[in-house]
């Protein structure tokens, strides 16, 4: 939902950057990856901004959809913020079991005790988030990525051409930092830079969040 970037927009807008957070579509589940994709470039062209430079951000299940949107529109940047990195014609439902991502979890939930996995939003998401910002978030929730969407292969045959940069949230509990250390060697051959936050990154650290995707920029 475009509503969970708005403090990092806010921050960027006042220093000067144009954004544009959109919602992408949901309820549906015939939508696909290219749905997603389509959604996301139509906002870009429908609104006034004239966008150059163009970063194109995903978080998490967002991973999947941001390489389409940066590979269509010839982004100058893709950033993944804990990102569930796609491998090329890999299905998202798969993608749970190719990775590890259950291994993962019960081995930092041995450090943490239980705190990584559990199935209270405001302890596995919402951690550092102000309770009253997270309740505010859990309130406008939208539906999960749809079975289409799911189900059928990642469209890409290989990585798009774009400057890539992964950001970890190094207290995450839902996408363990190791585990999303390890997705950016192997499958995007890079070091990522790291925030010490929740999942939540974009509601608990919008500062530190912006301050890297402006970085991004001036490289």
């Amino acid at each position: 939902m475009g509503w969970y970037w708005h403090l990092v927009e806010d921050e960027l807008r006042a220093r000067g950057h144009q954004t544009i957070a959109p919602d992408l579509p949901a309820g549906d589940d015939t939508l696909t990856l290219h749905d997603y994709r389509d959604a996301a470039v139509d906002a870009l062209h429908a609104s006034a901004e004239q966008v150059s430079d163009l970063v194109v951000v995903g978080q998490s299940f967002g991973a999947f959809t941001a390489p389409l949107v940066a590979d269509r529109l010839q982004a100058a940047v893709l950033v993944l913020v804990a990102g569930m990195v796609p491998a090329p014609a890999e299905p998202p439902d798969d993608w749970w079991g190719n990775v590890g991502f259950a291994a993962a979890v019960a081995e930092q939930a041995t450090i943490d005790d239980g705190l990584t996995g559990n199935a209270d939003p405001f302890i596995a998401f919402y951690a550092d988030v102000p309770r009253p910002l997270a309740e505010e978030a859990l309130s406008k929730e939208r539906a999960h990525p749809s079975a289409a969407a799911g189900t059928a292969p990642w469209p890409l045959d290989r990585w798009p051409d774009v400057s890539t940069r992964s950001v970890v949230c190094a207290q995450d509990r839902f996408l363990p930092a190791d585990l999303q250390r390890r997705l950016a060697h192997d499958r995007l051959g890079i070091v990522p830079e790291e925030i010490d936050s929740g999942h939540c990154v974009a509601l608990s650290r919008p500062v530190e969040l912006a301050d890297l995707l402006e970085s991004y920029l001036a490289v």
